[in-house]
């Protein structure tokens, strides 16, 4: 039998008979990691059982690796999925993928799984996974696949397959009784699949789309050792009691209201300090790093967006025109198409670039029903939005303070953990998805590429997800739990400078075409402030939050004391207020902790007569006497300087 050649990553070059799979040199050859669960082949990531008939580079991953993970997420779907079938003979199957630590499949069912069904499926998987299946996976051809999910009554497969590209290769994947499509990999055996735990189950709709058939979607989660699992359940326990919508209704932050309509939040009083707050600083920032403001309306004709192609590549997340005088107006989607009108409005030269203009407009965007999540999914948002328009020789630098920017927030806010994305566009979707110019599209992306390794910028790049106008970077940031945020946007727009006609006179006299960056680094302020709520867990430092002081008498004797205290902080700027009911200390103070305030300053007999104040902190145990100069003046220099922490 002819051999073969394979650099196994980490050991020394080796030779095997050609056909011989992966698993089995990790049965035979000495230093591979026994627990490996799948492969890279030339780094493409492989079944273990998959024949090797080349030379090539091979490297064992298991699940502790980001790959090796995803894979056995996917793979504990398919057992999950098997364990329903078995359960429900009835229930057809449709998809299964996997998120960051976690899977979901989605099965059309006679009626919901309650949490007594979910057990039930745990202890199937169980069985499956004792019963150490192998998994194996064959090519079969359009005709056959149909055929055969069509005989097994799973037409939501049939409707896959046929919306996928005919030429597509299509693989199906087995164990024992159970065969699914999928594109894999999978792991090698069931009894791989070891510690796992079923999340929720929640309704969702066929491909997300409300008119479809309702479907059952059931959560889990999965890893290799019992330790991983444990930890990742604890997170999510802490996650539950972050959540902010249950956070935002205890510090009544914001409310959504069933005659207001679903996605279109309503903010208190103390949540819109957070909203203050945001655009106090983001105006600041801005203002130092050459912004002007301008302000926009909330709608306009129909012939701006059919300019600036919104109509042609977004208009499913728009809502639906009005009629005003027989012509069709829109709810504005984005800010942008009307700071491309101010740019225009007046003549530029090379001197005005570039040119920077900023705002703080609402936006609305139809988002379906079932897609809308508290803060972080609504249908009216807040934009910290803005603009920069210039010249090609100006793009890196202002690209990268963009960047920066983001940086400066990041250490302001106490996020640790961040992530830039550069979303590129997908050829296939150039005319559809994407602006058909493939040569800007090449020109663009590589002058970000360039830009971010020039500023040596940390990136990891995702085919696919650009703006249907130019390349983007996505900011994905992680809470102080670890979980995952979208957030900021920095965006490179080639196409609408030429279609909105903007221009700029060059130093020879020619009129030139300016580049746009569209940017957000605060992102909508519903998401940013529905993650400050799950990253503090409602306990905001104190310049953020909405109450920051509350002055609690001992007793009605010493009501006056406290307010002569409370109107001082006020007149300085201090977020105060007095705790004046006719109740015991300990339970005021309480209260305050309930609401997550700051300090509490306690005044009594001995602070009236000497003129001081006793400063109660949150999470400090000592507590320390002021005179309420020195308060002042120590409180204010924390605020203006918005520490992370108290």
């Amino acid at each position: 039998m002819s051999k073969i050649s394979i650099n196994i990553k980490g050991l020394s070059l080796q030779e095997f008979s050609k056909g011989i799979t992966p698993l089995e040199i990790m049965n035979e050859a000495k230093g591979v990691p026994k627990d490996s669960i799948i492969c890279k082949v030339d780094g493409l990531l492989t079944d273990l059982s998959a024949q090797l008939s080349n030379d090539c580079e091979l490297q064992f991953m298991d699940a502790q690796s980001k790959e090796g993970h995803s894979v056995l997420l996917h793979s504990t779907a398919h057992l999950m999925a098997q364990a329903v079938k078995r359960l429900f003979p009835k229930t057809k199957v449709t998809i299964g993928p996997y998120l960051e630590n976690r899977f979901y499949y989605d099965f059309d069912v006679e009626t919901p799984f309650t949490e007594e069904d979910l057990l039930k499926i745990e202890d199937e998987m169980t069985k499956i996974s004792e019963e150490n299946l192998q998994i194996t996976h064959e090519i079969k051809s359009r005709d056959a696949s149909i055929s055969y999910f069509e005989k097994i009554n799973e037409n939501y497969k049939v409707e896959i397959i046929n919306d996928l590209d005919p030429n597509e290769t299509l693989k199906v994947y087995s164990q024992g009784e159970f065969t699914d499509l999928c594109r894999g990999p999978h792991v090698p055996f069931t009894g791989v699949i070891k510690h796992f735990k079923l999340l929720s189950s929640s309704a969702a709709y066929w491909r997300g789309d409300e008119k479809n058939q309702t479907l059952q979607r059931v959560y889990g989660t999965s890893f290799q050792n019992i330790k991983d699992l444990k930890k990742y359940l604890l997170m999510l326990e802490e996650q539950k009691k972050r959540d902010h919508r249950k956070i935002g209704k205890e510090l009544d932050l914001f409310f959504f209201d069933d005659e207001v309509g679903p996605g279109l939040p309503l903010w208190t009083p103390s949540g819109t300090v957070l909203i203050d707050q945001l655009e106090a600083l983001a105006k600041e920032k801005e203002t130092a790093g050459g912004y002007l403001r301008v302000r926009t309306p909330h709608l306009t004709k129909g012939d701006l967006f059919s300019k600036s192609g919104h109509l042609d590549h977004y208009m499913s997340s728009m809502f639906s025109p009005m009629d005003v005088d027989g012509i069709d107006y829109y709810m504005k989607p984005m800010n942008c198409p009307y700071h491309h009108k101010i740019y225009a409005n007046t003549p530029k030269s090379y001197r005005d670039l570039p040119y920077r203009i900023s705002e703080y407009g609402t936006c609305y965007r139809y988002e379906k029903s079932g897609e809308l999540f508290g803060l972080m999914r609504v249908r009216s948002m807040q934009m910290n939005d803005g603009h920069i328009y210039c010249t090609e020789e100006q793009f890196k630098e202002e690209f990268i303070n963009v960047c920066n920017l983001y940086m400066e927030y990041f250490k302001i806010f106490g996020i640790e953990k961040y992530e830039m994305r550069l979303s590129l566009h997908d050829p296939e979707g150039l005319g559809d998805k994407f602006i058909d110019n493939p040569t800007l599209w090449k020109k663009t992306e590589d002058d970000v590429r360039n830009a971010l390794k020039g500023a040596k910028l940390k990136f990891v790049e995702s085919v696919g997800d650009a703006a249907f106008y130019g390349p983007k970077i996505d900011v994905q940031v992680w809470s102080s739990i670890g979980r995952e945020f979208t957030l900021a946007t920095n965006q490179v727009d080639f196409a609408i400078p030429e279609r909105f006609d903007l221009t700029y006179t060059d130093k020879d006299g020619t009129a030139k075409t300016p580049l746009c960056i569209h940017r957000a680094p605060l992102g909508t302020h519903e998401r940013f402030i529905g993650f400050l709520i799950e990253h503090f867990g409602g306990n905001f430092p104190l310049w953020l939050a909405p109450k920051q002081v509350t002055i609690l008498p001992v007793s009605d004797k010493f009501n006056d004391y406290a307010q002569e205290i409370t109107t001082h902080l006020i007149k300085k700027g201090v977020r105060a207020s007095i705790d004046n009911r006719s109740e015991k200390i300990g339970s005021k103070i309480r209260d305050a902790e309930m609401q997550k305030i700051n300090i509490m300053v306690i005044v009594g007999e001995k602070e009236q007569e000497n003129k001081t104040l006793t400063i109660r902190r949150r999470f400090v145990k000592e507590q320390e006497e002021l005179n309420l100069d020195d308060f002042s003046k120590n409180i204010l220099s924390e605020i203006n300087e918005r520490r992370v922490s108290n």
